[in-house]
This record gives C-alpha cells, sequence and structure tokens, in this order.
C-alpha cells in the first residue's frame, strides 16, 4: 500500500491492552525496522512485514491498518527513543552557552541517524506523515522539547507563542538541511553542511 495514502491516520489503529497484542506490535515494528535495513522502501510492504514476523497478514491488520501506519509507529518510537536519551545526557551536562547546546543537540542527532539506519530512511526521505510528524511538534516532544527545556532553565527564556513558532521553524529547517547534507557525495561536504547549519540555527535561535 502507498505509504503517502493514510497521512492523516494514527500511526496505530489501537492500542494492545493484553501482552500478546504487545508482543504482536513489538514484532511487526522489529520487522518493519530490519526490512528497511535491508530493502529500499518501496519494496517494504505489509505481506513482507507480516512474513518477517512471523504472522499472518490478518493478524497485523488487526493493530496497524496499514503500511504508513506502521512507518509512523517506528518513526515516533524512534523520535521518543532520542529524546528520552538526550533529556538524560543534554538536560543534566553542564553548557555555556545555548550554540554549544544545539551544537551537541545536532551532533547527538546525526550519531543517532548513523546508527539506526531504519529511521534514517524514513526521516530524511520525508516517509513520515503530518500527523505522526506533528505529534513531535508539541510542546514537550521530541528535539523542539529538548530545546525548549534548555532555554527555559538556563537561559530564563519565557513559553510563549513566538517560541513555539521560532523552534518548529528550527527543527523543520533542520531537518531539511541533513537530509540534504545526507544527499552529498562526500563526507566532507557533508560536514561542511551540517557546521553551516549549527551556525545558523544558533543565529537565529539565540541572537
Amino acid at each position: 500500500m502507498s505509504t503517502e495514502s493514510s497521512g492523516r491516520r494514527l500511526p496505530v489503529r489501537r492500542a494492545p491492552v493484553q501482552r500478546r497484542g504487545a508482543s504482536t506490535v513489538e514484532a511487526v515494528l522489529r520487522a518493519c525496522s530490519a526490512l528497511l535495513e535491508r530493502l529500499p522502501l518501496e519494496e517494504v510492504n505489509t505481506t513482507r512485514i507480516a512474513a518477517e514476523a512471523g504472522l499472518s497478514v490478518g493478524a497485523l491488520y488487526r493493530f496497524f491498518p496499514d503500511k504508513q501506519a506502521i512507518l509512523d509507529a517506528v518513526a515516533v518510537r524512534h523520535m521518543e527513543d532520542f529524546r528520552a536519551r538526550m533529556a538524560k545526557v543534554l538536560l543534566k551536562s553542564v553548557f555555556r552557552s545555548g550554540p554549544e547546546f544545539l551544537g551537541r543537540l545536532l551532533d547527538a542527532y546525526i550519531e543517532y541517524l548513523d546508527a539506526h539506519p531504519d529511521f534514517r530512511t524514513l526521516a530524511l526521505g520525508g516517509h513520515i506523515s503530518a500527523l505522526a510528524r506533528e505529534s513531535q511538534a508539541q510542546p514537550g516532544a521530541g528535539p523542539a522539547g529538548l530545546l525548549r527545556a534548555f532555554m527555559r532553565r538556563r537561559l530564563g527564556v519565557r513559553d510563549s507563542q513566538t517560541l513555539d513558532l521560532r523552534l518548529r521553524m528550527a527543527i523543520e529547517t533542520g531537518e531539511r538541511m541533513i537530509a540534504f547534507a545526507y544527499a552529498q557525495p562526500t563526507e566532507a561536504e557533508r560536514r561542511r553542511i551540517l557546521e553551516e547549519l549549527k551556525r545558523m540555527l544558533a543565529r537565529y535561535l539565540f541572537d
């Protein structure tokens, strides 16, 4: 099924309430991640995901309405995992300035993308639905939540609609430029673009 066909749907049809259901969902997500590491996205479909998970297609559809829902669930889990990891590290560390914090956050995100090729395929290829992306753009969610927490706690910045907008614009710009960096033919070019991105976002958020 098309990855663009259900951009307005929730990532998972219904939350499993029994251990068996939770195990099924976990098996589906792991299978999807494994396939994304081995195959082009267009070759990953619900039939292959079910087979990889050792399930019937019918069992898969009990919890996920289509391929896009599975992709979204994989992506959201990665985004939440990244935020949880970074919250423990970044918000307990000492940073001399906002740009220093931002630079470390971007470095950590690049490291995470490099370590998780399944998420890299989804995040850089525009294969996450608008609804799933919006869920991570809410106050407190995703990298924007980490930036907001740092700016409030360390810099004394107050929450406001202007801050929300600036953070959303920074995240959108960052995602597009990271994808552009990964499209470069050499590692040196990629690093140049990422370093320039740090400077650009630091000026926008902290000057």
